[in-house]
């Protein structure tokens, strides 16, 4: 069976229960220049500040360039979701998804602080479960990064992750697992592709502006990165050969930024000190675009 036809039974299948992909974004480029954007509203579970969310702003990192601003609140409690928080308007789907931005730099300030920034899709389907799609950074070592997918429902959540050191270029793992605590199962085949990376000299996502992306098909899924210097799509996972982890179902385009008190950076179990400071999130913009032949099957 070619991947054409596996592909259109897929969504053929997919049809029932969409009522959501009726209302699917059809592109979506926010360079965040104005103070409203026509893609996304803000939507924190946390307080809301007068400080903890603005865009088009001045960088202070590049000047020229107008920017979406997060600054963590230290007196907001831990939680995913209760800091600083986007959210697309409409849905998004199958398609190409890409953010330029600068994590927070808090080595010489708070090394141990426990802070995460999630540059994601999420929504949890009370038929379909959940589907989410993420990058993450969990800022006390911003040269590490978390990505992969969550899908299912809540008593049975399944895990498809890979954990990198870009800057060393160190794999460290490629897992799937139930629940946030289960046991994590190492990948190896078309699933846990490519085996080796080469290291991104002085990556620090906190040192400067990087763009990051993934392409998200009903049955593979790829996290890449632009080379700062030379703006080669360097390939992080290439995710297929399976259907696990997968997501399905339409989902939210998001970024945010949230205090942990209980997940610590693999290179330093101490980091989940609740913020002293009100770190900043830079983003430049954000982009997504649909692969129209598989988003127009299910919607027609």
């Amino acid at each position: 069976m070619n991947r054409f036809i596996l592909i259109f039974i897929l969504i053929v299948g997919l049809r029932k229960g969409f009522s959501q992909s009726n209302h699917l974004n059809k592109r979506i480029h926010e360079n965040f220049s104005q103070q409203t954007s026509r893609f996304f509203k803000y939507g924190s579970s946390g307080a809301l500040t007068d400080f903890g969310y603005k865009q088009g702003i001045h960088s202070t990192t590049e000047p020229k360039s107008k920017i979406l601003l997060f600054k963590i609140n230290p007196d907001e409690r831990a939680g995913a979701g209760r800091g600083p928080e986007i959210i697309s308007n409409q849905f998004t789907q199958f398609g190409t998804y890409s953010a330029r931005l600068k994590v927070p730099n808090v080595k010489d300030v708070q090394p141990n602080v426990g802070a995460v920034v999630g540059y994601f899709t999420y929504h949890d389907d009370k038929t379909l479960g959940l589907s989410e799609i993420d990058f993450e950074w969990l800022i006390a070592d911003p040269r590490i990064i978390y990505i992969g997918t969550w899908t299912g429902h809540h008593d049975s959540l399944q895990r498809i992750g890979r954990t990198i050191n870009l800057a060393t270029g160190e794999i460290m793992s490629t897992i799937n697992k139930i629940g946030y605590g289960g046991k994590p199962n190492a990948f190896s085949g078309l699933q846990n592709q490519p085996e080796t990376l080469s290291a991104i000299k002085d990556y620090d996502a906190s040192s400067r502006f990087y763009t990051y992306g993934f392409d998200w098909y009903p049955d593979r899924m790829i996290w890449w990165i632009l080379h700062p210097d030379t703006n080669q799509k360097i390939i992080l996972w290439d995710y297929q050969g399976s259907m696990l982890g997968i997501p399905q179902h339409a989902s939210h385009y998001r970024m945010n930024f949230w205090h942990t008190n209980n997940w610590a950076v693999e290179s330093n179990p101490l980091s989940i000190e609740k913020p002293t400071g009100r770190y900043e999130l830079e983003v430049d913009w954000m982009k997504y675009k649909p692969f129209r032949k598989l988003n127009k099957l299910v919607n027609h």
